[in-house]
């Protein structure tokens, strides 16, 4: 699919559903940045974490979230497209903005989708890591926050003349050379102990 960098794709022909797509940036980002903190508060405030076990739990959820970055990018996004049901998911969900990557108010998932999913994953790392939850879903959705920045910078922004300027070229390898590697947006954290940094970075 070559690269549109004006224009935008129609997803659904219902508006309000259309409208449900699109976002500024700067929503998502204040949302999740919120709530980690009031994550962090609460269960500090509530004594289900010391202020030591705060900061490891939370730099471990950050950790963790790195990893569903790349999963999700590699396996969920980048789906086999071997039937039309599984093309229009993967296009609606990622390959519309393969189409248009310039398209600012898709450079994020939709805050009620996000907000949704943020959700069950508080309610299954409750029963995984009981209190500590607070801890590290709080690391998890600043590192949310943090790849959505760092997602709109690389797609709306320039690359910075410093070491910053690696995730740049990371996912425009990505977008423009090479859509079956450099999964990670964030960080290449992964796609370096999986096998799927680009040729030229190995």
């Amino acid at each position: 699919m070559k690269p549109n960098h004006k224009g935008t794709a129609q997803l659904f022909q219902n508006p309000f559903l259309e409208k449900l797509t699109r976002t500024h940036i700067a929503v998502p980002i204040s949302i999740f940045i919120i709530i980690a903190i009031g994550l962090i508060a609460y269960g500090f405030t509530h004594g289900f974490i010391t202020v030591l076990s705060a900061i490891g739990l939370f730099f471990s959820g950050w950790f963790i979230f790195t990893f569903i970055e790349y999963i999700a990018h590699r396996f969920l996004f980048h789906m086999d497209t071997d039937t039309d049901v599984k093309k229009n998911i993967q296009y609606t969900f990622h390959g519309n903005h393969h189409e248009y990557p310039k398209d600012k108010e898709r450079l994020a998932m939709p805050p009620i989708m996000s907000l949704f999913i943020s959700s069950l994953f508080f309610f299954v790392f409750k029963l995984i890591f009981g209190q500590f939850v607070f801890g590290i879903v709080s690391g998890l959705l600043f590192g949310y926050a943090v790849y959505l920045f760092v997602h709109y910078a690389v797609h709306a922004y320039a690359p910075p003349k410093n070491f910053l300027k690696i995730l740049w070229v990371h996912h425009s390898i990505h977008h423009y050379k090479d859509d079956e590697r450099a999964f990670g947006v964030s960080s290449p954290l992964w796609d370096w102990l999986l096998g799927t940094m680009p040729e030229r970075n190995k």
